[in-house]
């Protein structure tokens, strides 16, 4: 496997084409794979996703990655969830039916949190927001979000929020409707955007040029 390749896991249920599109764009070549021997050897390593949690996790189960993913994390490999990847990075989701996650970062997911006095807000939420810093702080120098500044926009499209038990685990977050959501997870080489990075422009790129440094 070349050095500059990102191994992108195919489970069948991601946006990973629009995320091959994100890397090519930065010069980085990806390879698609279900193959655990695959994953195994991975440099730099990416969970897209989109739908349902418990469909996306049985699938996880059904094609064996579930154990050879959290492997290769605890080995140190950087490794990025997107959106849906995002969330199952955590504990649970009790979308639908609570359902086991990867448990890389303590936390379940949540729906999205509409107040009655919030009933202008849309759900799913499809919206560009801007990142601003998690409660606890974390400077973005030297992460994924180096070189990023908290009035950058970046796109999201999410019904279920990613709820973090540890404040230090979370890099940003956007505000919407008076709610602080999280946007950016991070636990040593364990990272989730729930945004779409590969989707959010010139932002976005750059972000995925801070995940190949890592």
């Amino acid at each position: 496997m070349n050095s500059n390749e990102v191994v992108i896991i195919d489970h069948g249920i991601g946006n990973i084409l629009s995320v091959q599109h994100g890397f090519e764009e930065i010069g980085i070549k990806t390879l698609v794979t279900s193959n655990p021997e695959i994953i195994a050897k991975a440099e730099h390593l990416v969970l897209p996703g989109v739908g349902a949690f418990e469909k996306a996790m049985q699938t996880l189960h059904d094609l064996e990655l579930v154990d050879i993913i959290i492997k290769v994390a605890n080995e140190g490999v950087p490794l990025l969830g997107i959106c849906l990847g995002m969330q199952m990075l955590l504990d649970e989701s009790d979308e639908f039916n609570l359902t086991k996650g990867l448990g890389l970062i303590p936390g379940r997911v949540e729906k999205y949190p509409v107040l009655d006095d919030q009933s202008n807000i849309k759900v799913p939420q499809i919206n560009w927001h801007e990142l601003v810093q998690g409660k606890s702080k974390i400077s973005w120098e030297k992460s994924l979000l180096a070189n990023q500044k908290s009035s950058d926009a970046v796109y999201f499209v999410h019904s279920y929020v990613a709820r973090p038990c540890n404040d230090n685990h979370v890099l940003a977050d956007y505000m919407c409707g008076g709610n602080r959501i999280t946007a950016v997870i991070v636990k040593n080489n364990i990272i989730g955007c729930q945004f779409h990075p590969e989707k959010s422009g010139r932002v976005g790129l750059n972000i995925l040029k801070n995940f190949i440094s890592m």
